[in-house]
């Protein structure tokens, strides 16, 4: 399941497609465009959701900047593709003989945040930009 991908890394999140969208946008490219930037995937595992807006590799490893929502809080913050790829939740805590994993919801198109139709995000980015409409 780590086979070594197209860039050399051996993360299976980071497919050659979100490599490819991800050069549209490295770190900071969408800085100050707050509703407007567009989220180009998204990762889940369980209710937890990493709207992905930026990134970039950084020696063996992509940085991306998120919106995470799920969480005890939702907020924008920077994950490693390999911290999301390492995290494990035991099915038999809940009676089921699996692991999950985080994955990438591959029917995601990329969307503006505001387009997005998640409750706990959009209460976000309104708590967020509220004065500027």
């Amino acid at each position: 399941m780590n086979r070594q991908n197209s860039i050399g890394m051996k993360n299976r999140l980071i497919t050659p497609q979100l490599v490819e969208a991800l050069k549209n946008y490295p770190l900071y490219s969408q800085d100050g465009k707050g509703v407007e930037a567009v989220c180009v995937a998204v990762f889940q595992i369980g209710r937890i959701r990493w709207y992905v807006l930026e990134g970039q590799q950084e020696g063996d490893d992509f940085v991306l900047f998120v919106v995470v929502c799920g969480m005890c809080e939702t907020e924008y913050g920077y994950v490693s593709a390999n911290e999301l790829a390492s995290i494990e939740i035991d099915g038999a805590k809940f009676g089921m003989d699996c692991k999950f994993h985080v994955c990438q919801d591959h029917r995601f198109q990329p969307t503006k945040l505001k387009d997005i139709c998640h409750a706990d995000l959009q209460e976000f980015l309104n708590r967020i930009y509220s004065n500027e409409k």
